[in-house]
């Protein structure tokens, strides 16, 4: 039997066994930060005000990125902290609020991308019906599900996690609360979250993945059908940046959800965190814009360039 404690402070050990990769670490984080934060608000700036980018795709983009800024902000300001001060407690309450939030957010990124692979399947497949089918207040709908839904499943499981006991060794390896690492420190039973957790998985995620998949097959099945070497390459072109996204998006997370809390591997989950929470976010609006033409125009005449974008 292990000792257990009402724990009120949480340790987050986070990088702090290299001491000697800290400043580099703290510089390193604290530029991906910036540039995600620049990167992300250029592309909501430019999206809201261009004329030509008020379509279904373009504000489904700007949701992503905004949620990207969520993310970005709810882990990496904390992280910084810790890093700069050597302080690395946070509060039970505040270990709570940062796993609701970045469970929300990872969840709503989820039913946003299996948004915006249905609208590329209607676009590509269905464009007699793409106006009437996804017309505003359709695009809305979606996205306020997703994000009631996103909200609803993290807060089931942080409801369900704040009713834990946790042991008195309450350092945490990792560098913020995240769901693996705090169920290795319960000494309540742990049973019902974890199946509560993988049903909530399946839901969330293999529904949404499999909504993705069955819309690229029917895009694939179409774009190969045109006879047009030049429309093929057009078509494939608008779904490769949301394919590059949802690949390095799923496959982190598989890598870190998608396995038994026992064979948690505290190394593993760090690296494919900082994927996710900091990398990935901070690559979304260079994949988004940097082969999109209509992206990099509407940037041009965000800062007056257009002319270089108008060939």
């Amino acid at each position: 039997m292990r000792n257990q404690t009402t724990i009120f402070d949480f340790l987050l050990l986070g990088f702090s066994e290299h001491p000697e990769q800290q400043p580099l670490l703290f510089g390193l984080f604290l530029s991906m930060h910036l540039v995600t934060l620049l990167g992300n608000l250029l592309i909501i700036l430019a999206i809201g005000s261009d004329q030509h980018l008020h379509t279904p795709m373009y504000f489904f983009l700007a949701n992503l990125s905004f949620i990207d800024t969520c993310v970005t902000c709810t882990i990496t300001p904390k992280v910084l902290v810790n890093i700069h001060t050597q302080h690395h407690s946070i509060s039970h309450t505040g270990c709570l609020v940062q796993m609701y939030f970045f469970m929300s957010l990872t969840l709503l990124d989820d039913f946003l991308l299996a948004v915006m692979a249905y609208d590329r399947y209607v676009a590509i497949c269905l464009p007699l019906y793409y106006t009437m089918i996804m017309h505003p207040q359709c695009c809305f709908l979606l996205v306020a599900v997703a994000w009631f839904c996103s909200s609803l499943l993290a807060f089931s499981l942080t409801l369900m996690m704040a009713q834990f006991s946790f042991c008195a060794s309450h350092t945490i390896p990792h560098f913020f609360c995240d769901v693996p690492p705090l169920l290795k420190l319960a000494c309540s039973d742990t049973h019902s979250f974890q199946v509560t957790m993988l049903t909530e998985a399946v839901l969330s995620g293999m529904i949404p993945l499999t909504c993705i998949l069955v819309s690229y097959a029917h895009i694939t099945h179409t774009i190969l059908r045109i006879p047009s070497v030049g429309g093929k390459h057009k078509l494939f072109s608008t779904c490769g940046s949301h394919l590059t996204v949802v690949t390095l998006f799923y496959g982190t997370l598989f890598l870190v959800y998608f396995q038994p809390s026992s064979s948690y591997s505290t190394d593993n989950g760090m690296i494919a965190s900082v994927i996710y929470t900091m990398l990935i976010p901070m690559m979304n609006p260079f994949i988004y814009s940097l082969r999109n033409r209509d992206m990099k125009e509407a940037l041009g005449r965000l800062f007056g360039l257009e002319k270089c974008y108008i060939q």
